[in-house]
């Protein structure tokens, strides 16, 4: 967890005070279940709670330096408590292990890690349709291996990312959904010495579900799936941020990020202007993706339970989700901020000569009655002309003086075919099954 790639809100989820609290709260929730069900007295709930209400500061100072002693940090918490309590502490963690409280307190941290991250892509997502409406019919060129293939809108670009990002939060959606799991089931989750009331009652008070079966531990294939959902989400910001990083090359220059006053690129360049931003996305995105293996390496544990996932856990809990709801803001501020070039797409458009639109004179010729074959070469032979030439001879004139073109198609019929609006005929209706709107 660096701070400088660090939101307060994320941070503070997983800050020591954050988890004793919410400790403090299964703990506590468990003791009113176990006095309804007249286990424990109503006195040592009562106490507990009186306690909490006059002086919820959490000394973690304190807990750490008993924990330093116990070298077990659930019981330093305990007895810290106790200590501050009294008497009727003793009734706290009746029947309970340590892991109802550890998998119960990361359940409730990774469903409210969530939640910040689904609030942050919906901000994202609210920019990406703003700006997709913004040039919806910007023209621009499609690259497929990273050459000219044929026209597009930036506009669609942007739908694109936005519809990617759709999926993403549905699949957010359901992480949480999974993760935010309850376990208070005691030793090798038999409920031997709790009953299962008192797992129900903590579950509705944190917000959480009810784990069917908890081994003492709730099983890991959720954290696996929660953590590998991150990763693809992390893999998307990737994805954009790329698509931009290679959008603002020289050469291309068909957008930019956002370049401050003041802000300098290099500190030996003075004309720099680096896309620093998208670049450091694309690292942050390998390092979220760096905590899907170690939790899927987390799903096989020694029968019942062992602690080989808690190590693990500790990292890319906080890290993973801490990085993530940074890069997904600093992607939104990208996008938001993004300079957007169309004179300078319109003339990498126009800068091979009319080659774009090679397949439609292809199609036509078809259509016309040449084979697809000899319709091929004779586009073909013409566009390699264009290509050979780096742009300076054109494809449309060209082929108007093709012998073999001009037998079945008029030279207004060649023309026809490069028409830039045609290949944007859809565009609304692109538009319409992302957004639900035109």
């Amino acid at each position: 967890m660096i701070e400088r790639y660090s939101r307060p809100a994320m941070a503070a989820l997983w800050s020591a005070e954050s988890r004793y609290r919410i400790w403090f709260e299964i703990e506590a929730h468990a003791l009113d279940a176990l006095v309804d069900l007249g286990v424990v007295p109503h006195s040592a709930a009562k106490a507990v709670w009186a306690w909490w209400a006059t002086n919820p500061v959490i000394d973690v100072v304190a807990i750490d330096a008993i924990e330093a002693v116990t070298k077990h940090d659930v019981i330093a918490f305990l007895t810290w408590v106790a200590e501050h309590v009294g008497d009727e502490a003793r009734f706290l963690h009746q029947g309970m292990t340590s892991s109802d409280v550890l998998d119960t307190c990361l359940a409730v941290q990774l469903a409210r890690a969530s939640d910040l991250l689904i609030a942050d892509l919906d901000a994202l997502l609210d920019v990406l349709e703003r700006r997709a409406f913004e040039h919806k019919f910007t023209p621009t060129i499609g690259r497929s291996h990273g050459i000219h293939a044929e026209p597009v809108t930036f506009g669609l670009k942007l739908a694109q990312a936005h519809a990617e990002f759709a999926r993403n939060r549905n699949r957010l959606v359901a992480a949480r959904d999974e993760i935010a799991t309850c376990a208070i089931s005691g030793a090798v989750g038999t409920f031997a010495n709790i009953d299962p009331r008192v797992e129900k009652h903590v579950a509705a008070k944190m917000g959480l579900g009810i784990e069917p079966v908890s081994t003492q531990v709730i099983p890991r294939d959720r954290h696996a799936m929660f953590f590998a959902t991150l990763g693809v989400i992390a893999s998307s910001i990737e994805r954009l941020a790329t698509e931009i990083r290679h959008l603002q090359r020289t050469e291309v220059l068909e957008v930019e990020e956002y370049f401050s006053p003041g802000q300098k690129g290099s500190s030996a360049m003075p004309h720099k202007r680096n896309p620093v931003l998208t670049e450091n996305l694309t690292g942050l995105a390998r390092m979220v993706r760096s905590a899907v293996t170690p939790a899927l390496e987390n799903v096989a544990l020694w029968h019942e339970r062992d602690i080989s996932h808690s190590s693990v856990e500790r990292y890319i809990g906080p890290d993973a989700t801490i990085t993530l709801d940074f890069a997904l803001a600093r992607l939104t501020g990208v996008v938001d901020k993004l300079l957007i070039y169309p004179v300078r797409m319109q003339k990498n458009l126009d800068r091979m000569g009319g080659l774009v639109h090679s397949q439609r004179v292809l199609l036509a010729l078809t259509q016309a009655g040449m084979s697809r074959e000899d319709a091929y070469k004779a586009v073909q032979r013409n566009a390699m002309q264009v290509w050979e030439s780096d742009g300076t001879l054109s494809l449309m004139e060209l082929l108007k003086n093709d012998a073999e073109v001009t037998a079945h198609l008029a030279a207004a019929d060649v023309e026809d075919k490069f028409d830039l609006g045609y290949h944007f005929k859809q565009v609304d209706r692109i538009f319409e099954r992302v957004f639900g709107r035109q």
